[in-house]
């Protein structure tokens, strides 16, 4: 334990060079795969992906006393610099924070974090409406995704993690219980005894996982794709906008979002179709939309009171890549002792918010069940597969859930925050909540701000609150909309009803 695996094998591979030459072969440069003897004790737990998903389960486990080992394809990004471009900001909330707690690092996050208590959803006049998300100051935080990223990495070496940057995984034998890492021109075949994927949306383990016996794998995109833009400080260094929210350009088929930063700039990320749809209001695609004018011209119409806000739109809408929106699910989740967490087992859509904090949830589910189980660094395999097998099977259910809340969500978001209707019915909501908090709690509440609540039962409960509100908005006449005494007294009677 604590030996660098490529030094090592590189010594193994010497060794070969060197015991070919001693009977008289012709030394030659050459490329070649080594079977690298396992240097995993049973204690030792490997990790693909050293994201903040990947950090905060080696973290946890390193601080049961399993010893750590995380390969990361890319290279040490606090050296070389976040990459830019593409990458939506972070929303934390309940859920992530309550497993961040677990690492002592949730008050440290909140510090450095901003708060947003609601959306501010902009009209086209330029009109913004500020709508709650919860109550008493309940709020979901923006948070530097590098930042966050950057401070994992450094606790989880502070705490004996070991991180091997530039070694991408191209494989994995399931039955043999190896891997195979390509590290520049040469790849190395390691041992391990329990591999966790942690490694993103285009998973090296599920691949592999995908190749075998009855896994189920599919994969959507949305038709819409999305570009990263930046609103920077005033002159004066202050927000150009609001910082106190979650800023919300609903324009039907399409929309925009802004997060505020701790330097007082706001991350902007256009969600556009990339094909154009004249029927449903859409007449440039994302691809289609390729120089200056057109640019402008959308902007003018649909997004006109951030022109003068954004100095740089030319220049990061023409210079920042367009990225796909996708859907992963997958079953399961495990295979004998190797197991998929967050995004590799369930990679979702942005609109709830929750991508990461449902991948931080499934490492505080994970060790849940490692100590609900009485996992040590002395236990069996068998172990640790019944572990796994327990952990993937329970937690599906909320992986499906949580990728059809945020599906779901992107048509409120871009469409429903500005219709009238809803807007009424979120206000009916947040009364019912507020005289009968142990009977209605609203489903955004249920996922955002109650850790406690699965994603499978916050949606379940919210298919059937729907059905209730929609019985209430029926028997509302327009007459009465604005008599809260008559409306309470509805609500009053109605309430009784509802399971």
């Amino acid at each position: 334990t604590g030996r660098d695996p490529f030094q090592y094998s590189e010594r193994f591979g010497l060794f070969w060079f060197l015991c070919q030459c001693s009977h008289g072969s012709t030394p030659t440069l050459v490329s070649f795969v080594t079977i690298t003897p396992s240097f995993s004790m049973p204690s030792t737990i490997h990790l693909l992906g050293a994201g903040p998903v990947g950090c905060l389960a080696a973290i946890l486990l390193r601080q049961r006393g399993f010893e750590t080992v995380i390969f990361e394809r890319r290279s040490d990004s606090r050296k070389a610099g976040a990459y830019g471009g593409r990458s939506i900001n972070l929303a934390l909330s309940d859920r992530g924070f309550t497993a961040l707690e677990a690492a002592s690092l949730a008050d440290e996050i909140r510090k450095v974090g901003l708060p947003m208590p609601g959306r501010l959803v902009h009209d086209l006049q330029g009109s913004v409406q500020f709508q709650p998300y919860g109550q008493g100051g309940q709020a979901i935080y923006s948070v530097s995704r590098s930042g966050l990223n950057y401070k994992l990495m450094d606790l989880a070496e502070q705490n004996g993690v070991q991180i091997h940057f530039d070694a991408r995984c191209v494989d994995v034998d399931h039955q043999a219980r190896t891997l195979i890492l390509e590290k520049g021109p040469s790849k190395e075949t390691l041992s391990f005894e329990v591999l966790l994927g942690t490694d993103g949306a285009f998973s090296a383990l599920r691949y592999a996982l995908q190749k075998t016996d009855r896994f189920e794998y599919s994969q959507s995109y949305l038709p819409h794709g999305y570009k990263e833009l930046h609103i920077p400080p005033t002159a004066s260094g202050d927000f150009a906008m609001d910082p106190n929210g979650l800023h919300i350009w609903p324009r039907g088929q399409f929309m925009m979002i802004a997060l505020p930063n701790p330097d007082r700039s706001f991350t902007c990320t256009l969600f556009y179709p990339f094909e154009a749809d004249p029927a449903r209001g859409v007449a440039l695609g994302l691809n289609e939309i390729q120089n200056d004018d057109l640019v402008l011209q959308v902007w003018n119409q649909y997004f006109g009171d951030t022109l003068p806000l954004m100095p740089t739109l030319l220049h990061d809408f023409h210079n920042n890549p367009n990225a796909s929106l996708i859907t992963v699910r997958c079953s399961p989740w495990n295979l004998s002792n190797t197991c998929l967490l967050g995004d590799a087992a369930h990679a979702i859509v942005p609109f709830y918010g929750q991508g990461l904090n449902a991948g931080f949830e499934d490492v505080r589910m994970l060790i849940a069940q490692v100590d609900e189980n009485a996992i040590t660094p002395q236990s069996s395999a068998e172990a640790w597969a019944e572990t796994l097998q327990h952990f993937g099977s329970k937690r599906k259910p909320d992986g499906d859930a949580v990728a059809q809340l945020a599906l779901d969500n992107f048509v409120e978001m871009r469409d429903k925050v500005a219709d009238p209707r809803f807007v009424f019915q979120k206000k009916l909501e947040a009364r019912l909540h507020q005289a009968y908090p142990d009977r209605w709690v609203p489903l955004y509440s249920q996922v955002t701000f109650q850790p406690q609540t699965p994603y499978h039962i916050a949606y379940q409960n919210g298919q059937e609150q729907q059905k209730f509100m929609n019985r209430i908005l029926d028997l509302i006449p327009v007459d009465k909309i604005n008599d809260e005494a008559w409306i309470d007294d509805l609500l009053r009677q109605e309430i009784q009803h509802f399971v």
